[in-house]
């Protein structure tokens, strides 16, 4: 039977204050570590780990050492999880769906974890582990190769005779409120990620933080860019499914990369294009701005051709358009379904620029609104002549960016 600490009250109540606040999970650990300490509890280090909803890695992984500064790790994903994983204390936690795992270290090795014998071999006396669900049990079926939403937790101390009987009841009492505090700290870092990684950075932030009624939009000066690759629609004909897919993931990984480097955001992909947007606070900079990534994503992109053509592989170029002028940015969509975007006349002209790339023969193009825009840039703009555009009433003057090796200049 777990005996209440008289210590764990304050500890709960700062847990539930941290939780209601969305403190961040390191300063959470951090915190609660210390105050586990001041306690009376010898921690000589503590292990978090947990399922993260992320492109780029499944789980994350916290650490707290005595005397050190907390630290986190990521762990990409795997379809077959490594040895490390297979041999650990979280997943024999999992597979025998154990509630806690308590091994005392003092004896020394062997042990039936490799990860306890680097313990003990640093003065590690006893290791406690336990595990916290996020869902009903009969939700979601125990997976110990892929867990599911929820914590895993170790707690180690290098004191001789390891942790009393009423520091193992202070942790247990606590793990569950610490578990909502973590919760609702990983809810919304989830959120965060998902809405930056599907709508944007800008939009993401702008959902995040409570810009979600249909038809609520903002009317700002921005500069338009298109992007959009060349010869796509032939190779999807011949290439396999995955060859095409690794193939447009590489492209679109280097546009987003040069875009976003310099300040834009990216709005939505098109099939093999994409829209995106400056926004820095002022046309002058939106437009700066746009010319680097165009005139720096020419560079990265022939060679990037390069690479592919010397490995026997495909090949794509690009267009790319850029107008400035007022967009209308917000939700447009039905009650149901939304959609944060741009849209307004400067958007439709930006669609009717990029239909000349093949008349002009220029893979960058711009209006004259940008060229205007970013006076003073030490860019070669080159005028391409006045041309009328469908549905826009007077002619407009195309520029490009004249660049020697000529990459970006048929």
């Amino acid at each position: 039977m777990i005996q209440i600490d008289v210590n764990s009250g304050p500890l709960i109540a700062w847990l539930m204050e941290q939780g209601l606040q969305g403190t961040s999970q390191h300063d959470l650990l951090d915190g609660y570590c210390q105050r586990l300490t001041e306690a009376g509890v010898p921690l000589m280090r503590f292990q978090l780990a947990q399922r993260a909803y992320h492109p780029e890695f499944g789980g994350i992984g916290i650490r707290w050492l005595r005397g050190e500064s907390i630290t986190s790790q990521h762990y990409e994903y795997q379809e077959n999880p490594g040895d490390d994983w297979l041999n650990s204390p979280f997943f024999q936690l999992l597979q025998q769906e154990k509630q806690e795992l308590r091994v005392s270290l003092e004896a020394g090795p062997p042990f039936d974890f490799p990860v306890l014998e680097e313990f003990h071999a640093v003065g590690a006396t006893d290791y406690f582990a336990a595990g916290l669900r996020f869902h009903p049990p009969e939700e979601a079926p125990v997976d110990p190769r892929r867990p599911g939403e929820g914590i895993l937790v170790s707690w180690t101390t290098d004191r001789a005779g390891g942790f009393s009987n009423r520091e193992l009841d202070l942790i247990r009492t606590t793990l569950p409120h610490l578990g909502l505090a973590l919760k609702s700290s990983s809810n919304r870092q989830i959120a965060k990620d998902l809405l930056q990684v599907y709508l944007g950075r800008d939009a993401g932030q702008r959902v995040l933080s409570g810009e979600i009624r249909r038809g609520s939009s903002q009317e700002i000066d921005a500069v338009i860019c298109l992007f959009d690759l060349k010869g796509f629609t032939e190779l999807a004909e011949r290439l396999p499914g995955t060859d095409l897919i690794d193939m447009l993931n590489g492209y679109f990984g280097l546009a987003v990369e040069t875009i976003q480097a310099h300040g834009g955001n990216i709005l939505k992909f098109m099939g093999d294009g994409m829209l995106t947007m400056f926004n820095l606070g002022s046309i002058e900079e939106d437009a700066h701005a746009a010319l680097a990534a165009a005139n720096e994503l020419c560079g990265k992109i022939r060679g990037f051709n390069a690479e592919r053509e010397a490995e026997g592989l495909p090949t794509a170029g690009f267009t790319l358009a850029l107008h400035a002028g007022d967009i209308l940015y917000g939700n447009i969509g039905a009650k149901n379904r939304l959609d944060f975007t741009v849209i307004g006349q400067t958007v439709n002209q930006t669609a009717r620029i990029a239909g000349m790339h093949r008349s002009v023969g220029q893979n960058i193009i711009m209006s004259e609104d940008v060229k205007r825009a970013a006076q003073g840039t030490n860019h070669d703009l080159v005028s391409l002549g006045r041309y009328m555009l469908r549905g826009v009433a007077e002619p407009i003057e195309l520029y490009t960016i004249y660049r020697g090796d000529c990459s970006c200049n048929s």
